[in-house]
């Protein structure tokens, strides 16, 4: 049996990590400022995470959601402390595309409504209704063109408003910070007048906090910089340091029924064990922080470098757009200069790296940049 296609892969393997560092088959280290698509928090391999999943594992990695589970209330009242949400509840799952498909399900559980606004440019997962709200048409199947969903240009709060006010809507699904669209963040009045129309609309609003989540924007949640409380907010990627696991936050305003959600992995054991770890990492080191610090550094230095258009980002998720498209500049970094990146489309690289990057680790890969301009 072969592999089923659909991934191009760099001829690289990787068989290693050690905090940012990564290192391939034949000894080569790289410096990983991608994360493997912003999932790496803490960084690879640390030893606490380490331990915690080891000692789980050795003890019970799984067993179902028909019998207490203990860590999962440690979780959610850890998770609540950490990101100033104790008041909500928490649902576990596997994926980002999970949490939101939930997300989806919930809100129209809630208002019996059954239409979704979202954004263009959006990515919210690849999955039946995620992906219906997610503006890349070649991702939706004929299977899941069935939700009637309206896209709005970022920032366009006009035409939020004018759709909103229909009252057809079920719910708003926005990202704390658009990733694959490049980067692109809110305006602070947009989020803040988003928050007002869905408000005295009765629309649900869904913050996707997916890959600007779990202190990558230099906040606990990108929403935090607009000063505004969705009603979910779905996370993922950061949140187990590559462990399979999601979630949502769940504003007191929803009434839990039995059979409502359900996951068969969700919440499990071993997963729960690898996501107290992360934030006990988190706050011991000083990760959201130390991401606020170095991305502003980071930030800067980037905005005096010729040759690139624009920097947008905030913390430790950043989008440099060229005036050319990068994959040449790309695969200098990566095969000269050892340097993983992402991309969003053709004219950005993304930068998504573990919150532990230093600001000596950050220098070097201004320097290593510099190199491939």
């Amino acid at each position: 049996m072969n592999l089923f296609d659909v991934y191009p892969l760099f001829p690289i393997e990787i068989v290693q990590g050690k905090g940012c560092n990564v290192y391939d088959k034949d000894g080569n280290e790289y410096l990983d400022l991608y994360g493997g698509h912003a999932v790496i928090s803490v960084g690879h391999a640390h030893p606490t995470y380490v331990k915690a999943i080891s000692e789980q594992v050795a003890k019970l990695g799984f067993y179902s959601n028909s019998v207490i589970n203990s860590l999962q209330q440690q979780l959610a009242e850890k998770l609540g402390k950490a990101s100033g949400y104790e008041d909500y509840s928490l649902f576990l799952v596997n994926s980002g595309a999970e949490a939101n498909e939930n997300a989806l399900k919930l809100a129209s559980f809630h208002n019996g409504k059954n239409k979704v606004l979202s954004f263009k440019q959006s990515f919210h997962g690849r999955t039946s209704a995620a992906v219906k709200v997610t503006d890349i048409p070649k991702y939706v199947a004929p299977v899941n063109d069935g939700l009637d969903v309206t896209f709005v240009a970022l920032n366009d709060i006009e035409t939020v408003r004018a759709e909103l006010q229909k009252g057809t809507y079920s719910s708003v699904i926005i990202e704390g910070i658009q990733g694959i669209g490049g980067i692109q963040v809110p305006t602070t009045e947009f989020m803040q007048q988003l928050r007002q129309v869905c408000t005295e609309t009765k629309t649900v609003l869904i913050l996707d906090e997916i890959q600007s989540g779990y202190g990558r924007s230099g906040k606990f949640f990108a929403h935090q910089y607009y000063g505004i409380k969705p009603d979910i907010i779905t996370v993922a990627k950061g949140i187990c340091n590559g462990f399979p696991m999601s979630g949502m936050l769940i504003s007191p305003m929803f009434t839990p029924v039995y059979g409502q959600l359900g996951t068969t992995f969700g919440g499990n054991h071993l997963g729960c064990a690898a996501a107290l770890a992360v934030l006990d990492i988190m706050g011991k080191e000083n990760l959201v922080e130390n991401a606020a610090k170095v991305g502003a550094f980071l930030l800067e230095e980037l905005k005096k470098i010729d040759g690139i258009k624009e920097i947008r980002g905030n913390g430790l998720m950043i989008g440099m757009e060229f005036e050319q498209p990068i994959k040449e500049i790309r695969t200098k970094l990566l095969f000269e200069q050892k340097v993983f990146t992402g991309v969003a489309g053709t004219h950005t690289i993304r930068l998504l790296p573990p919150l532990c990057l230093s600001m000596e680790q950050a220098q070097d890969f201004l320097n290593r940049l510099k190199k491939c301009l």
